[in-house]
């Protein structure tokens, strides 16, 4: 496969900050986006391009390897290991083995060490390739907390790659799952990596989320919290009616059974969800009003 310079594909030079990455890959983002260009199989490859790029050039490890090691930032591991090991052999005297040119971290050419390792045939004194398991790769998807409400099936973008997965209910943020061979390439038929996807599920405008239970805050009018009444309330599976006793006091709470978070991994085990009535006093009553009022305070 033909080397590709990352920093060519978002059109930054070497010495880009952050933000200039960061700018670069949102302006060719938007402007590739599958939504934006349907059927466009050439807007299609360049957004890829521009997601490849980003994932290596906007993590801070990825792009040092990458800028030492070009294509072969995803061995560099195994190049430093074989370095270090070699350094102990000569520290002590071990088989007259031959060295790397340049030496570890010496920034010399590690052609003739990824010919070896990685295809190419064998070089530096004859070693023959070796098998080296794919490097494993982290990404995090956001959901809304009612995308998690019922498992789903999603499709992700990661290093250009489409990959399609089933999103359990109930999903904790922060939890992370493995997607088995989803990772980097291994070299020289050797598996590949794993993808670690974290989830980042951030409380709702309206319900906050703890475990499985939902909390939740409304409003409440002073005259149904003082002669009771039926009111409409929303929950994230649907609205549901209550019934408000007379004499309802600011602060109260409700508990609705089977109203929360679906349980990871456990079909039809539920949280629960608790409302808390705030009990709102009338504004701009009429003198009409404000006679009845005081005709009850004095009562």
């Amino acid at each position: 496969m033909a080397f590709i310079d990352y920093y060519k594909i978002l059109g930054v030079d070497k010495n880009a900050t952050e933000k200039d990455i960061k700018n670069a890959y949102r302006k060719l983002a938007r402007k590739h986006h599958p939504d934006l260009n349907p059927n466009n199989a050439e807007a299609e490859k360049l957004f890829k391009q521009a997601n490849e790029a980003n994932e290596v050039l906007s993590d801070p490890e990825k792009r040092k390897k990458y800028d030492k090691y070009g294509e072969n930032w995803q061995h560099s591991e195994a190049y430093e290991q074989q370095a270090r090991q070699q350094s102990q052999q000569r520290s002590y005297g071990g088989g007259g083995q031959q060295g790397f040119d340049g030496g570890f971290g010496g920034g010399g050419d590690f052609s003739d060490f990824f010919n070896s390792m990685f295809g190419g045939g064998p070089a530096g004194g004859g070693r023959q390739s070796q098998r080296y398991r794919g490097q494993d790769m982290n990404a995090k998807l956001q959901l809304d907390l009612r995308d998690i409400m019922e498992s789903k099936k999603q499709t992700i973008t990661v290093n250009g790659k489409n990959i399609r997965l089933t999103i359990p209910a109930g999903i904790q943020n922060g939890q992370t799952i493995k997607i088995a061979g989803h990772g980097g390439a291994g070299a020289n038929g050797a598996p590949a990596g794993d993808l670690y996807i974290e989830f980042s599920i951030p409380d709702d405008a309206e319900f906050k989320r703890v475990g499985n239970d939902l909390y939740r805050t409304i409003n409440l009018d002073l005259y149904t919290a003082v002669l009771g009444g039926e009111i409409t309330a929303d929950t994230l599976t649907g609205k549901v009616k209550l019934k408000v006793p007379p004499g309802t006091q600011n602060n109260t709470k409700v508990k609705l059974k089977g109203k929360g978070v679906p349980v990871y991994k456990k079909h039809d085990h539920f949280g629960d969800l608790y409302l808390t009535y705030n009990v709102l006093l009338p504004a701009n009553l009429t003198p009409k009003q404000k006679e009845l009022f005081e005709e009850l305070a004095k009562s």
